[in-house]
């Protein structure tokens, strides 16, 4: 499966072993085909009379079609937005409206600061609570028992990821999620990380808000939030007048661009035949092909991971029961940019430094010292990634 996944990276052609996938992954033909034929074939902004106007309109009607298969959700709550970040800015600028003194919010010390920071300043603006849930430093697990003292009658938002940037951590989502709802508090779900890494079934996980990004799973720069549309249509975000009302669009700043739109889907087509077995519908061959896609990666980090723990001179951070294909680890005697440096030079990619996972780093104790180096795996890496990687931070020994 790999070696044909492989050719459709134009990228991949420059000898490059790219690990660097947690932070972003490279794009295959037909995604850069797809957004170059969406310029080509003529783009206006939407809501016009004339064709290339239509086109705007279908291009992101498509887009919120394909989110919703690749999530498991409905295309009328998929917002689309510049990225992850922005969209829980504005989600959190929405809810916090509904806030009151007293009122209090949960958020994870296991999280991207993206799915912390905007909560805990909205908290202040509104005068709510803000309560932490803990990450055991040794397991690098979010254990989902912790939630029951959390939680309370004035629990408005429990806000926690699917999985860890840095050292893949998947926690219970459904479980959480669902105390969550027991409370009668919103769950918001960081999926960045973990839908590139497996099937995502957001009805099944029990989310309230699920955001992504699509550039973690081989499309463009484009986030998006998935949600009830009866949810969405209880929130009152602020807004240009003449802009609309509807959902979700009423989420949505400014114009997008059309043409990354047309290779989002682009993006989900591909990720939907991964797997030459998958058949079926859309959101049928995304499952499977995804789960394939998973097992690759899983057995692929199984020699990763059993390699650089067998290595004296290295320390790999996080030990997880359930995890993305994702390492984090320091090399004694050398700074995480010094080991990144040499790698690099060696034609690898990987990414150090604290990945915005700032509180877990703090927890682990290594933010003052460079953090750590993140090696992370996608559909396209193979055998020939790992050993070259293996091999270097051997040498290094």
């Amino acid at each position: 499966m790999v070696s044909r996944i492989r050719a459709r990276y134009p990228a991949l052609a420059d000898g490059y072993a790219y690990l660097d996938g947690a932070a972003g992954t490279q794009v295959p033909a037909s995604v850069i085909g797809a957004i170059g034929e969406a310029y080509a074939a003529g783009l206006g902004n939407a809501g016009g009379a004339f064709p290339a106007s239509g086109q705007a309109t279908q291009i992101t009607a498509a887009c919120r079609r394909a989110v919703a298969d690749l999530l498991g959700g409905d295309p009328g709550g998929v917002v689309l937005g510049p990225n992850m970040t922005t969209l829980t800015y504005r989600m959190a600028g929405a809810l916090a409206d509904t806030w009151r003194p007293g009122d209090e919010v949960i958020v994870s010390g296991l999280d991207h600061d993206a799915n912390v920071r905007p909560w805990v300043q909205a908290a202040a603006r509104a005068g709510a609570v803000v309560r932490w849930a803990q990450v055991d430093p040794a397991t690098g697990e979010l254990p989902a028992a912790q939630y029951a003292g959390l939680l309370s009658d004035r629990t408005r938002l429990v806000a926690f990821t699917a999985a860890s940037n840095v050292i893949g951590t998947r926690p219970d989502v459904a479980r959480i999620a669902a105390m969550a709802r027991s409370a009668g508090a919103l769950s918001y779900v960081d999926g960045v990380h973990a839908t590139p890494h497996g099937p995502v079934d957001v009805a099944a996980l029990g989310a309230d808000f699920y955001v992504t990004s699509a550039y973690k799973w081989s499309g463009p720069h484009v986030g998006a939030l998935i949600a009830a549309p009866e949810l969405l249509g209880s929130l009152r975000p602020d807004k240009l007048v003449p802009a609309p009302d509807s959902v979700p669009e009423r989420f949505e700043l400014g114009t997008p661009s059309f043409a990354d739109l047309a290779g989002v889907t682009a993006a989900v087509d591909h990720l939907a035949g991964l797997d030459d077995c998958a058949a079926g519908t859309r959101r049928q061959r995304l499952l499977t092909s995804t789960a394939a896609a998973e097992r690759h990666e899983q057995e692929l980090f199984g020699t990763l991971l059993g390699g650089l723990e067998s290595m004296r001179h290295v320390t790999t951070y996080g030990k997880p029961s359930r995890r993305t294909a994702t390492a984090y680890f320091t090399v004694a005697g050398l700074t995480p940019g010094q080991v990144a440096g040499f790698l690099a030079d060696r034609q690898i990619n990987v990414w150090n430094g604290h990945s915005y996972a700032w509180e877990l780093t703090g927890t682990l104790g290594i933010r003052e010292t460079g953090c750590a180096i993140r090696a992370g795996l996608a559909p396209y890496n193979d055998e020939t990634d790992v050993s070259r990687l293996l091999r270097a931070v051997a040498d290094l020994g």
